[in-house]
Parts: C-alpha cells; structure tokens; sequence
C-alpha cells in the first residue's frame, strides 16, 4: 500500500499507513500559514478490499465546520468525481472504501488543474473575439493570464469576473470554464447580445501558485489575496497587484468574484452592504441581480448566506468591496458549496464540477439582465 501527493495541487502527510483499515493522514498547512484544509492524494493498493482512511487534527483546520456533512470526493480516473460517505468526531473525519482498481484519488473537491487552466486559456484566445494576455508573474513564476472577451469600444460596459483567489476552491474554475464555453458559443444569444454591450474581462485563477502548492487559501507567501486590496504588492501579493492595476486602467462597471465556501451547503451571493458609499441605488441594482438569477437557476438562493456588513463597517481589503468603493459599481462575491446544495442535494456526486459549470453559464444570463442598468 502506497500512498502519493507528489503532484499538481497534492497535498497529504502520512503519519501511519501500516494497516489498511486504520490509516492516518494529516493535512499539511499552507506555506507560511496557519491555514490548512485542502487535501488531495493518491491512494495504490490491493483492490476489492476494505480500507479506513482517517484524517487527524481538523478541529485546528480553517474551518471546522466544513467537515460536517462533508462526504470526501474520489476518481478512480480524474474525469469522474464522486463522494464516499464520511463520518466527522469533532477532530477526525474518517471514511471506508473498497476500492475497485488498483489506484484512486481522493480529494477536497474535484481538483482544477494547472494543465487543464493553460487548456482553458488557449482554447478561448481560438476564437476571434477573445485576447489572452499576460500580466506578470506570481512569486512562484506562474503566468498572470487575463482573457478579454469582445473589443473595447466606447459606451460599452467594463464587466470584471475573477476566480479562486482562494486556490483550494477549485469549483470557482470550473464555473468560469463554464461561463467562457457560453462565451466562445456563438450561436447562443445571451452571450451574442452580452458582448455587444459590454467587454468581459476574466481571470479563471487569481492564485496560481497556491492552486499548484495544494493550499487552501494562501499564495506562494502565504499571503490571503482576498485581504490584499487596499494595499497590494509586488512583494507579497503581485496577483491582486497586477490585476489590480489594469482595473484602474479600464475602469470597472460590474465586478463578480467567484468562490467556494466550506461550510454553508447553498449556492448564494454576498453584496456591498457595509461600503461607505452604499446607497439605494446600490440596494436596489444588487436586488435585480439575485432576483434576476433566482428567475433563472433553482441552483441559486437568497435565503442563507453571510451576514451583512452594518453600514460603513465592510472590510475594504476584501476585492468585492473594494472595487465596490473605488468604482461604485455592482460588486458581488458569489459563493458555492464543497459539499452539496441542500436545495437540490446529489448523494452521489455531491456539489459538483458539472453543476458548477452549468453555474457559470447560468452567471452570464443574469449578467446580461443587467447589463444595461449598470
């Protein structure tokens, strides 16, 4: 029995693998971090046999909670990812398995790699409407890629959409996957009318670095990007830096920044509430965006969610607050599940990459319905 994370976003410890049904692993921590949360790893063995798999010292992991209700994902060939039913004490999340091959993955959620990211890139810069551009380099030498859907003209609308920020939330990826097939699709007519009023600007992964290290939440230093905003640097955080940068020089008119939560099993949206200059006007286009995705996805929920930001208290370092306040604009953090959506739940597959993209095409329909509002 052998057990592997020398790969692409792996990330496990073994403290004991001596015995097949009581194996320990132990989630390493991000660099320079106290966080720690994703894992991802390669499980060979002797197939048609019963396994335990224990996973030791949550109760100090980011977010504890995440791990009730929580059912781990598994591949045998890293296209399909379903859930093997788990059980979490408070500190060990335990699950059995009877493997049907010799090799199987296991990990936080179905992962997005680095390979199938340069894929994504390159197969959008195909179509004629759609720019690849780097914008610099991480820590780690990782490229900054911006896509740019449509070409700027004046009038148009500046739409921004950034994901995984945080790098273990690797769904954010697969609904942009999602949003730019629809976008590449000329024959639909959401993305057709969309592009003729507005230019998308997307960036499918803010955190390179940290998405290749297997960390949850950090950058090469360790850095939470999504608490770099107001102050970015080239030293510690040159993702938000770079990007940051070219906003300023576009202007922004609607900035979705796309995530995973561990703990909350529903898909939904957190707004600029607690912004300085939030006004009714702010109120009221951020209501005809949740309802116009309520209109359109059963997926999507307003019910459960974060808390709201009492007015003037929002923390400007966060990115949908910040491009909120400096560009007065329609500002939204949006939210899915590592576990399942308890609106719609799948006991086999759980929230998933499928749904996820599905997701992401469905963002670009509310997109359009107020496009011309913003």
């Amino acid at each position: 029995m052998k057990i592997f994370s020398n790969f692409d976003s792996g990330n496990i410890c073994v403290v004991n693998a001596d015995h097949k049904d009581d194996i320990q692993l132990r989630i390493n921590n991000d660099n320079q971090s106290e966080f720690y949360q994703w894992f991802h790893f390669r499980l060979e063995t002797t197939p048609e046999q019963s396994h335990t798999v224990k996973l030791i010292d949550l109760a100090k992991s980011a977010y504890p909670e995440g791990w009730k209700g929580y059912d781990v994902v598994a591949s045998y060939d890293r296209e399909e990812w379903f859930r093997i039913p788990a059980d979490f004490d408070g500190d060990t999340l335990s699950f059995n398995v009877i493997p049907e091959h010799g090799s199987i993955y296991f990990a936080y959620f179905a992962p997005y790699t680095y390979d199938r990211h340069q894929d994504l890139l390159h197969m959008a810069q195909s179509a004629h409407h759609c720019s690849l551009e780097t914008l610099g380099h991480t820590l780690d030498n990782n490229d900054m890629s911006l896509l740019t859907f449509g070409e700027p003209e004046e009038g148009k609308k500046k739409i921004w959409v950034i994901a995984r920020q945080h790098p273990g939330e690797s769904m954010a990826e697969w609904f942009i996957e999602g949003m730019i097939q629809r976008l590449l699709d000329d024959s639909d007519t959401v993305s057709r009318a969309l592009l003729e009023k507005a230019v998308l600007y997307v960036v499918p992964n803010m955190n390179p670095d940290g998405s290749i290290r297997g960390h949850l939440r950090t950058n090469a230093a360790g850095v939470n990007l999504n608490r770099e905003w107001q102050t970015p640097s080239m030293e510690q955080s040159p993702e938000v830096f770079l990007v940051r940068e070219r906003m300023l020089e576009t202007g922004v008119d609607m900035f979705l920044d796309i995530h995973g939560d561990e703990a909350i099993p529903y898909n939904f949206a957190a707004g600029s509430e607690g912004i300085p200059s939030y006004d009714a006007a702010f109120a009221k286009l951020e209501a005809t965006f949740k309802q116009a995705l309520l209109t359109i996805t059963p997926e999507f929920q307003d019910d459960i969610g974060y808390d709201k930001d009492e007015p003037g208290k929002a923390n400007l370092t966060v990115g949908s607050n910040w491009v909120a306040e400096q560009f007065h604009c329609l500002s939204y953090t949006i939210e899915m599940p590592f576990k399942d959506n308890n609106s719609y739940p799948d006991p086999l597959y759980g929230w998933s990459p499928e749904r996820s993209v599905i997701f992401g095409h469905d963002m670009l329909a509310a997109t359009l319905a107020v496009s011309d509002s913003i």
